[in-house]
């Protein structure tokens, strides 16, 4: 769709961009003028000169519409882990009442581990009770504080559905915490419909903000100026530079910012955003299937020793298709050494990402027959391929 929007190596068939997207072709420029220019000529002047108080609230606004949220209601900043952190302080002040946060084991291990955290911290009781995605449902009563879910399962793309579980867990009284990492970017998201209180999401994935790239969160604008933000950092101070010994919220969704603005990162990711303008995310969301669809029917037919862990009905998941292998590792590293670059997770997962702003039906065709001559091969038997990497 927009392939040379994108610098790729020649050669690569990027199948990552769920966990790293690539680089923007713009970003090299952007990030030199913002060093040369701003940092350079400006130094601290910059501040107010160049805007970068305010890319925070700029940036969320650009997001916003990517996740179905109203101007305002989005800020930009800090790491997922601290957005996750923030979004679960400020749901469990709401529900004073109850002893549970609801989860389920397809969450991102990190939000459990931030959860767990807490936890720990805040002087209460609190149960944090991980069950099976499926089981989701069933579990929300009137004892759940929060429902706290990635909307799309890191291992398989098995989609929740959000709509539902929210309307689920306001029923039962619950604040719902969606973590959109997996989605946004990718599909059509509509947080202002389904009503959730929070929302969270990285930018780094299909935003293609760049590796460490900052974070977002969703206020649900009628709490906003109500929520208690639970790292009352200087820059969500209602008066950063007035230097009040004690915190004062700033109003609605600002108060949501903590540190300093990583200003280099949210350059780069200031000019990513603009592959999204003008395009529709439903278009995207079918072409994206219609490119995962291509490669499940190539690989079934082709290396029946894979199994499909992802849904077979494309509704019923994200932008990701896993296949499940013994030497999964090993498929995987003999992949990425020819030029197919996807990704593992333990204990036998490979991953597949179908980004249609820079992958094409041909590009699937090719991928798939060098797995088949790694399959057919046993390729991946070559001791250099078992050699663990750090990052998998």
């Amino acid at each position: 769709m927009r392939k040379d929007s994108f610098i790729l190596p020649e050669g690569v068939i990027y199948l990552d961009g769920n966990s790293l997207g690539p680089l923007p072709a713009a970003a090299m420029q952007r990030l030199k003028s913002t060093v040369a220019d701003e940092w350079g000529e400006l130094l601290i002047r910059a501040w107010n000169k160049a805007g970068w108080m305010q890319m925070p609230a700029r940036l969320g606004d650009r997001i916003a519409p990517l996740i179905g949220a109203p101007e305002g209601s989005v800020m930009v900043g800090d790491t997922l882990s601290i957005k996750v952190y923030q979004a679960l302080d400020a749901a469990l002040k709401l529900r004073p009442d109850r002893n549970v946060v609801l989860s389920d084991n397809g969450n991102f291990p990190s939000d459990l581990y931030m959860a767990e955290g807490l936890l720990k911290t805040i002087g209460r009781d609190i149960e944090l009770r991980v069950v099976a995605p499926e089981a989701v449902a069933d579990n929300v009563d009137e004892q759940v504080a929060v429902l706290m879910l990635t909307e799309a399962d890191y291992r398989t793309g098995r989609l929740h559905d959000m709509a539902m579980l929210t309307r689920r867990a306001h029923e039962a009284g619950a604040v719902t915490i969606w973590d959109l990492a997996h989605t946004a970017g990718a599909m059509p998201i509509d947080v202002d419909g389904c009503s959730t209180e929070f929302a969270v999401g990285c930018t780094y994935k299909y935003l293609n903000g760049g590796p460490g790239a900052p974070a977002f969160i969703y206020v649900r604008p009628d709490i906003a100026d109500s929520i208690d933000p639970g790292l009352s950092g200087w820059l969500g101070h209602a008066e950063p530079f007035a230097f009040d010994l004690e915190y004062r919220p700033a109003p609605a969704t600002e108060r949501m910012r903590v540190g300093t603005p990583p200003v280099l990162q949210m350059a780069v990711l200031d000019t990513a955003l603009d592959v999204w303008e003008g395009l529709s995310m439903q278009d995207l969301r079918d072409r994206s299937i219609t490119l995962s669809e291509l490669f499940i029917k190539r690989v079934e037919k082709n290396c029946p020793q894979l199994k499909l862990m992802s849904p077979r009905d494309p509704q019923q998941r994200g932008s990701q298709v896993s296949f499940a292998f013994d030497h999964g590792y090993e498929v995987m590293q003999a992949l990425i050494a020819r030029g197919v670059i996807g990704d593992f997770r333990a204990p036998d997962m490979m991953r597949f990402g179908f980004t249609p702003l820079y992958l094409d039906e041909g590009d699937i065709k090719r991928a798939v027959a060098i797995l088949t001559e790694i399959m057919d091969d046993e390729v991946w038997r070559e001791p250099e391929y078992g050699r663990r990497s750090l990052v998998t």
